[in-house]
């Protein structure tokens, strides 16, 4: 395990191209920016898995293909955020007051 920033905010891109890997159809929302919780290097692969929690507080390593890079923000401290709202964080507005998505939002207490 890598210890990497977690003020690092991703998206999802999905590939389409290996059908065993489909993050946007388990949890995750091409409009919403993941907090980066770490990051994992397996040494018999080029590949990264990035660690996320999706929209269903469910936490998955997905792998770097399926990624791009939205910002840094230092003070954030929610797990996603709206891309919409991006924006307006970089521009100085306050993360607390724009967005704090680190409430669980699972609202049918399912145990995964």
């Amino acid at each position: 395990m890598l210890t990497l920033d977690t003020h690092v905010l991703m998206r999802v891109v999905q590939i389409n191209d290996e059908p065993c890997r489909l993050p946007l159809n388990s949890g995750f929302s091409e409009s919403t920016a993941y907090r980066m919780l770490g990051m994992f290097n397996p040494s018999e692969t080029s590949d990264a898995y990035f660690i996320l929690s999706n929209d269903r507080d469910e936490i998955w390593y997905i792998c770097n293909r399926d990624l791009s890079t939205v910002g840094v923000l230092d003070d954030f401290r929610g797990f996603r955020v709206p891309l919409d709202l991006i924006a307006r964080i970089k521009d100085g507005s306050s993360v607390a007051g724009a967005a704090d998505t680190s409430t669980s939002t699972n609202t049918n207490n399912q145990t995964h």
